[in-house]
């Protein structure tokens, strides 16, 4: 190419040889102090005769004819220019690239605080031991920070931080838009990069994200995997509103403006890896199989990840960063549908629990409780579960049941939303596994407590939870409290009827005439069948158990009402005739007394003296 007319070719070449001199003088390879010393480290004025120096090299290269020889040389200077800013480049990376302080970015990571942790620690206190006490499947079944380094720019819940300062930033952009210009783009970027990229790696290891398989992670026993799923929502929370989202604002800071999708290049160079490590685990775990347990974590990690969604959609918006949104978006949706499945397995596991060794006593099944503090717990995650679950138990008005499946009556629960008609459906199985369980009890009185006592736990539970009442609502609550008064009136019959039949009037009068009088010999037989009976009830009901107080002290109060006047107006009417003849305390062993003070031995759970303490004679 021909020089341009009326150029002045002699003093181009004095430019092209001063700028020579310049990137020649710090050629590292060359010269030992250039090898020692870095440009951007020392004066500003060397800086700037450097950068200088390179764009009067690339203009003249640009705007003039030379020979090939020389073409050679101005070549190799270029080279030897790239080489030494690409050098100068990682060095201004890495002196600046420094350790976050992580610990005071949480809370600005988060900038709500769910509640659903508190209430689960209450629940797993409360049931720990009964839990553990199920058979299969039921058993399968932070305010904004800173210091003096940091600043935040805030876009909606992102909280950028500077992660280098900012003069450092504007050498990095100099030395970059020579380099990019110089066709030297891929080695700008490969080594902001490795650079940027073991940063992230290093915060990555601080938050505790370890670089495992989907293998690795899906082979992890459930409890150390509780702990990860915890510890993965507080980093994911970081990593895309602070650390992600501030890598791609440095990356704009750098290369924006300098050419097309090149601050975007050098962003999914730095945290494309980090990102799909960061995914993989949550991917892992809504593809992992169902079983109870993992239920309120996969919850957990849905609405942690559907939270951020509208940030992942800012920080990776670019179309070379579409498989990163397209993996979050299949995620959330994975975990939507394993929460579905997981609940619907759930209802058959409880319909199905086979253990049949009844609890002793009569108490409350770790079944019940496990089935009422995990419904407890979905009610907490109300508004997620009802946005995820969108039909009803069954198709029709009822739910038709065979054997070994209870019917449901859904007209009167029509206005009830989806989500509380599946708690409605699991309450209505457990009930029906529980009067399964109630028949391996040989006692009638017995399995009627049992039910009682699981019941009445039911109701409590219920009303217990502000959320669930509501959902499950007043009327079936009443329908609740109805099945266990009912089931403690058949086990009053069932014990009572027997034992007050002792102290009925017929069957003691001689000739059939009140006034004819007593036969003693009825009359004593009638006293050792009252006796024998009572003292059986009591030996055997001390041991049975009703852990609630006041339901306890209910109970008894009713047993005492009906009792206690009867043998008093039997006492009465008959004494006289017991004591007239021999050894009456044989006979009358027990006071009005005696019988009150035994009946508060009701229902303790453990045993008792076979003789009923007598009051003193």
């Amino acid at each position: 190419m021909e020089p341009p007319e009326n150029c002045d070719c002699s003093g181009v070449a004095v430019v092209f040889e001063d700028a020579q001199k310049i990137i020649l003088r710090w050629d590292s390879t060359a010269s030992e102090e250039a090898r020692e010393r870095m440009i951007f480290e020392g004066d500003r004025d060397e800086v700037d005769r450097y950068l200088k120096a390179v764009d009067e090299l690339q203009k003249t290269m640009s705007s003039t004819s030379i020979a090939d020889d020389q073409d050679k040389v101005n070549s190799s200077t270029i080279q030897i220019a790239m080489a030494r800013l690409e050098d100068e480049f990682r060095n201004i990376l890495l002196n600046h690239t420094t350790p976050v302080e992580l610990d005071s970015l949480a809370a600005a990571a988060d900038p709500g605080t769910s509640v659903h942790s508190s209430i689960r620690s209450e629940y797993e206190e409360d049931d720990q031991v009964a839990d553990d006490d199920i058979q299969d499947p039921i058993q399968r079944a932070d305010s904004t920070a800173s210091n003096s380094s940091t600043s935040y720019r805030s876009t909606s819940s992102i909280r950028e931080i500077d992660l280098i300062p900012p003069e450092a930033v504007a050498d990095l952009e100099s030395i970059a838009k020579r380099m990019v210009s110089a066709c030297y783009l891929r080695e700008c970027v490969q080594v902001y990069g490795s650079v940027r990229k073991s940063a992230v790696d290093a915060n990555f290891k601080k938050l505790g994200i370890e670089k495992l398989s989907i293998g690795d992670i899906q082979r992890l026993e459930w409890d150390a995997l509780e702990t990860k799923i915890r510890r993965w929502i507080r980093a994911a929370k970081v990593c895309i509103r602070i650390l992600f989202a501030s890598e791609k604002r440095l990356c704009e800071q750098i290369f924006d403006g300098i050419g097309t999708s090149i601050d975007d290049a050098c962003f999914m160079e730095t945290v494309k890896g980090p990102a799909i490590q960061l995914f993989n685990f949550a991917e892992a775990i809504s593809i992992s199989r169902r079983s109870p347990e993992k239920m309120f974590k996969i919850l957990d990690l849905h609405d942690a990840l559907m939270d951020l969604m509208p940030d992942i959609e800012v920080v990776f918006e670019s179309k070379s960063a579409e498989t990163i949104r397209v993996q979050a978006a299949e995620i959330l949706s994975r975990l939507a549908e394993a929460a579905r499945g997981i609940l619907s397995e759930f209802e058959n596991a409880v319909l199905r629990e086979p253990s049949l060794v009844p609890v002793p006593g009569g108490t409350i099944h770790p079944l019940t409780r496990y089935v009422m503090n995990y419904i407890s717990l979905i009610s907490d995650y109300k508004q997620t579960l009802i946005e995820l679950i969108m039909s009803k138990p069954s198709t029709g008005s009822r739910y038709s049941g065979d054997a070994t499946t209870p019917d449901m009556e859904f007209a009167e629960l029509e206005a009830k939303t989806p989500l509380a008609l599946h708690l409605i459906w699991i309450i209505v199985i457990l009930q029906f596994n529980l009067e399964g369980k109630s028949k391996h009890y040989k006692d009638a009185a017995l399995a009627h407590l049992f039910m009682m006592n699981n019941v009445h736990y039911i109701v409590q539970k219920v009303k217990g939870s502000p959320e669930l009442r509501e959902m499950i609502g007043d009327d079936y609550l009443r329908k609740l409290t109805g099945k266990f008064r009912q089931a403690a009136t058949s086990y009053q019959r069932a014990t009572w009827v027997r034992v007050l039949y002792c102290l009925r009037d017929e069957g003691l009068h001689v000739s059939g005439s009140f006034s004819s009088g007593v036969s003693k010999s009825a009359l004593r037989e009638r006293f050792k069948n009252f006796n024998a009976m009572f003292e059986d009830v009591h030996r055997t009901q001390a041991t049975w158990l009703i852990p609630d107080n006041q339901l306890r002290e209910e109970l008894r109060i009713s047993i005492s009402e009906k009792l206690i006047p009867a043998y008093r107006s039997f006492l009465g009417r008959f004494r006289s005739h017991i004591e007239s003849g021999k050894h009456p305390e044989n006979y009358m062993k027990y006071s009005v007394e005696d019988l009150e003070n035994a009946v508060l031995d009701f229902f303790e759970g453990y045993p008792v003296s076979q003789h009923l303490r007598r009051r003193s004679q």
